[in-house]
């Protein structure tokens, strides 16, 4: 749990020093440990405590969950007054596959290779002025289809789960669960191994797609993801971010690996190469490839904002 600081939506004409006060202000957000917090979905009623950082999990069995988005209610306590509505997805059957995302550097200009660049584009920048990779929305919509369902696993910390819930609306993205992670000195480096891990757990009769780029270590993580799940991970897609010879070096030899598993590791420029190859494997219909190039088109043609 974390303090409300009574924050409003974004802007794309918010002044730069505002977005930084807001960023430092969610970075620094009071976090509130060891409350009692109960939840209800239909009649089954749960009840658990967040930890030293504010964070709970809680499980729910229940039989009469829909498919798509369930809601259930979420209150403080001994504090009725202080309630919220989470949301829980449930895939429908029509779902063929499920996607895993990374977030920078995937489907937002990052710059995770400088992290200062990383962190000032980061502070000055808010939902609506990051720029989206060209194309990526239509990308996504195709790949999701209505039914896939997408989860966005990412090393940010919970404190931008907000903003990055916001830029996913803004720029028409499929909603999906966002796992993010705890920021500080115990934050949790095999975070996104366990993440992806979880996902395939609770999810166990669908397929995935892995979807990173190559700035960090998302081809390594997804090449081990498929090595312990080989009959799980239908493609791999990294975005070529990092042009240095010794990583595509590095990348080529993951490639190599991950296809004696029977999975295509695919090194992509851009979203339009990615979506030409998931159309070829039957991922997305071949007729989205236009909605693509056109999405791909308009986002070359936005004005740059900060």
């Amino acid at each position: 749990m974390l303090q409300d600081e009574g924050f409003k939506p974004s802007s794309d004409t918010e002044r730069r020093w505002r977005n930084l006060v807001a960023f430092f202000k969610r970075m620094e957000s009071d976090v509130i440990p060891n409350a009692r917090l109960k939840a209800r979905f239909g009649p089954v009623e749960a009840e658990t405590s967040s930890d030293r950082q504010g964070y709970f999990c809680i499980d729910i069995p229940n039989g009469k969950a829909l498919p798509g988005w369930n809601e259930l209610q979420l209150e403080l306590a001994g504090k009725t007054e202080v309630r919220a509505t989470g949301r829980v997805l449930v895939p429908p059957p029509q779902a063929r596959f499920g996607i895993v995302s990374d977030i920078d550097d995937t489907i937002v200009y990052s710059h995770v290779l400088s992290k200062w660049r990383m962190i000032v584009s980061l502070a000055l920048s808010n939902a609506r002025t990051r720029k989206p990779f060209k194309g990526v929305g239509a990308f996504y919509r195709a790949l999701h289809g209505g039914v896939n369902p997408l989860f966005y696993v990412s090393k940010s910390p919970w404190n931008l789960y907000v903003p990055l819930l916001e830029y996913l609306e803004v720029q028409g993205l499929p909603i999906g669960p966002l796992v993010l992670r705890d920021f500080g000195p115990r934050m949790n480096r095999n975070h996104k191994t366990e993440a992806i891990e979880a996902i395939l757990h609770t999810y166990p009769k669908l397929p995935f797609v892995l979807i990173g780029d190559s700035g960090e270590a998302d081809p390594e993580i997804y090449a081990g993801i498929v090595r312990r799940h080989p009959q799980r991970i239908r493609a791999i897609y990294i975005r070529s971010v990092d042009p240095r010879q010794q990583r595509l070096s590095a990348i080529q030899k993951l490639i190599v690996e991950v296809a004696a598993t029977g999975c295509q590791l695919v090194l992509a420029p851009d979203s339009e190469f990615a979506a030409a190859h998931a159309a070829g494997e039957g991922l997305m219909p071949a007729a989205e490839l236009a909605s693509v190039r056109a999405d791909k088109k308009a986002d070359l043609a936005r004005p740059k904002l900060a």
